[in-house]
């Protein structure tokens, strides 16, 4: 099994990234455990027909431990995906990233780990990489981590922390898959994620562009993958999906974690030319 993180700002996309990823992985054959570490608890929506599942830190508060089961929390989504979600405390009261560490601390006592499944895969929010949030990024729940930005300075800054937080947990074994770009449509967009990805040595995986047929399998609840199949903006998440299955064989070369300095991200953000960072 191999156990991959998609990280990324929050409302950059990288929920809707993850259920295509998963539901064309599933189409290959893989067997997929999807599980949402975001307090929004949205992630595998579009996996399970518009259906909000119960989450797992709702469920731990309503159900004493002696009657706790996984089935309970685990729904069969799109092409068979697992779905889980870890969810969130209500607004103002309690700690989102604990929430995180709650989520895992369960699905392990429940026996997630006896699930035949070759993928798990944990959408993130990346906003902040701290606390329960950082959970995935240790080496013992990802095996890769793929970050979705766009252009915009706030997501470019996002990406940045989040491999910084990498580099915290590197054990000196490489783990960025690279970077997926979730365009916003704006102008020379791509050469502006360009610059960043070449400042830290990763490669760009995958350009999906801003593509109304989102919007349309959002409507109906379901994935992209799954109504518009053949879409320019299917294609593009394709990418990420064959990426994850190189990684799998031992074809796919994964990267150190390369975060630019203050300084670096500064002359970054005033055009100004930055130099690749050293591992």
């Amino acid at each position: 099994m191999i156990q991959i993180a998609v990280y990324g700002k929050g409302g950059i996309g990288k929920s809707t990234v993850s259920a295509n990823v998963s539901f064309i992985l599933a189409q290959k054959g893989k067997k997929v455990l999807q599980v949402g570490c975001d307090p929004k608890h949205d992630s595998t929506r579009l996996l399970l027909g518009g259906q909000e599942q119960r989450t797992v830190l709702d469920y731990i508060r309503s159900t004493a431990p002696y009657d706790r089961k996984l089935e309970d929390i685990l729904m069969n989504g799109s092409n068979g995906v697992r779905c889980v979600e870890a969810g969130g405390p209500e607004p103002g009261i309690g700690c989102a990233g604990r929430g995180i560490l709650s989520t895992f601390d369960a699905l392990k006592k429940l026996g997630v780990d006896r699930i035949d499944t070759d993928v798990r895969l944990y959408d993130v929010l990346g906003d902040v990489v701290c606390g329960g949030f950082a959970v995935p990024l240790r080496n013992e729940y990802s095996d890769a981590v793929f970050i979705v930005t766009s252009g915009e300075f706030m997501s470019i800054y996002a990406a940045n922390n989040i491999l910084k937080g990498l580099r915290n947990f590197d054990n000196g074994v490489p783990r960025v898959a690279g970077i997926i770009l979730n365009s916003r449509g704006n102008e020379d967009e791509y050469e502006t994620v360009k610059r960043f990805a070449d400042a830290v040595g990763l490669p760009i995986v995958a350009a999906v562009p801003r593509d109304a047929v989102f919007a349309q399998a959002e409507a109906r609840g379901c994935t992209s993958a799954e109504l518009f199949p053949d879409s320019a903006a299917v294609g593009e998440i394709r990418k990420v999906a064959d990426r994850i299955i190189g990684i799998m064989d031992g074809e796919v070369e994964l990267h150190h974690p390369s975060p630019l300095t203050d300084a670096g991200l500064s002359d970054y953000a005033k055009g100004l030319p930055v130099q690749p960072q050293k591992s």
